[in-house]
C-alpha cells in the first residue's frame, strides 16, 4: 500500500521520530513523509512510534492507499527526491 505520514511532535522528541520515519520511508517535507509499504511494516512503523511520542501532546496522522488507480499528485516547485511514484 502507498502511505503518507505526516507529524507534530515536541522539539525534543523530533529527531527520534524523523530517524524513524525515514527507516520505512521517503522523507518529502520536514514532517512529510510518504511510500509503499506492507502492512507488516506500517504496523511496526506505528508501534515503534507509539512508544516515542506523548500521546496527549503529539499527533501523527496516516494516510493509506491500497490503490494509487485513481490517485494523481500535483508538485510546483522544487522536487528534492527525483521520484515520480504519484
Amino acid at each position: 500500500m502507498f502511505v503518507i505520514l505526516t507529524y507534530d511532535v515536541s522539539a525534543r522528541r523530533t529527531k527520534k521520530v524523523l530517524k524513524t520515519c525515514r527507516r520505512y520511508l521517503s522523507h518529502v517535507q520536514k514532517s512529510v513523509f510518504e511510500g509503499v509499504i506492507t502492512s507488516g511494516k506500517l504496523d511496526q512503523l506505528k508501534r515503534e512510534l507509539r512508544k516515542q511520542i506523548v500521546v496527549k501532546e503529539d499527533s501523527i496522522h496516516i494516510y493509506k492507499f491500497e490503490s494509487l488507480r485513481f490517485a494523481e499528485m500535483e508538485r510546483i516547485g522544487v522536487n528534492p527526491l527525483n521520484d515520480h511514484i504519484l
